[in-house]
């Protein structure tokens, strides 16, 4: 590790996403259980109502403060429904690949992997199951809230409002999103509308996870589980030049809005919610009845992040 990177690990003490343990099998139907703008996860329990729930008036805020705090308790129960829904899929295929025979179904789950990431490779070669897991795995909330906060103005921007897109995605059919006012002439391109934010956030760690844009992101989150130090959202910021066209200035934004607003308080409460890594808690996380059950501070007093 770097001496860089031990200094940042020093600064932001991030966490560690693992699963081990207990086995989730997907149903044998192999139906998709997410419709929506994104390429669905296949063979998921069945999304709670409220992953449907329409965006808040965040322009309604006059304090600061309390649109923060607003704006992070209605997100973040979204990355920790999508961050949990990957885990039992990233289980999944970690139990597959301990297998020296693999059934019809089970090569048709991996196949849909392969072609849901853009994964190359022989069906259940040592190959394809390591390209697998390295883009089968989460973001840490920490990086998904203030990407959110920066691209849609806290919940305010057009695309936000009127799209349910809260990172900026774009999409180039006609028709399929809002089209942007400063748009260069000849340009094709839309801001993509989501049927939900929740929609919006599956589909942005999806574009993170399969883009060759941000192949260094990935190579980041995989030195980091190979030497069982914890993910940082704040090292892999440094994954997200081709984010926008602002390059270096964008990165250091988004690591400043980490620090500055302590949004490592969430990537510690997930890993405290998937410190059971059961069969039985994975699905509980994935397919939460209510969104009150995945905000901070449910085994305890809850607790508010304080701004630095």
């Amino acid at each position: 590790m770097s001496a860089v990177k031990r200094a940042l690990m020093l600064v932001v003490p991030m966490i560690a996403f693992a699963v081990g343990g207990g086995l989730y099998v997907p149903p044998t139907t192999m139906e998709s259980t997410e419709t929506g703008s994104e390429l669905p996860l296949l063979s998921l329990p069945s999304l709670p109502s409220w992953a449907n729930e329409a965006l808040p008036d965040f322009a309604a805020y006059r304090d600061t403060t309390e649109k923060k705090a607003a704006f992070f308790s209605f997100l973040y129960p979204r990355i920790v429904l999508a961050n949990s829904r990957i885990l039992l899929e990233r289980s999944y295929l970690d139990s597959l690949a301990g297998k020296d025979t693999l059934s019809k179904k089970e090569r048709q789950w991996l196949k849909a992997q392969a072609d849901r990431l853009r994964v190359d490779g022989k069906i259940g070669s040592d190959q394809q199951f390591a390209l697998l897991r390295k883009r089968l795995d989460v973001i840490p909330p920490s990086l998904v809230l203030a990407q959110a906060a920066n691209e849609s103005a806290w919940g305010t921007s057009r695309f936000a409002t009127k799209g349910n897109n809260l990172f900026g995605q774009w999409c180039f059919s006609k028709g399929c999103g809002l089209v942007p006012r400063g748009r260069v002439e000849g340009a094709s391109h839309e801001v993509a509308k989501f049927p939900s934010p929740y929609r919006s956030v599956r589909a942005y760690i999806q574009n993170l996870n399969r883009h060759e844009t941000y192949q260094t992101m990935r190579d980041i989150r995989q030195e980091d589980r190979l030497a069982n130090d914890p993910l940082s959202g704040v090292d892999m910021a440094q994954g997200l030049l081709g984010y926008s066209e602002r390059g270096e200035e964008y990165v250091e934004e988004i690591r400043a809005m980490i620090h500055y607003n302590n949004l490592s308080f969430y990537d510690e409460d997930f890993r405290d919610a998937i410190k059971d890594t059961s069969p039985d808690n994975l699905l509980n996380q994935a397919s939460a009845s209510n969104a009150t059950r995945l905000l901070p501070g449910q085994k305890g007093p809850t607790k508010i992040p304080a701004e630095g």
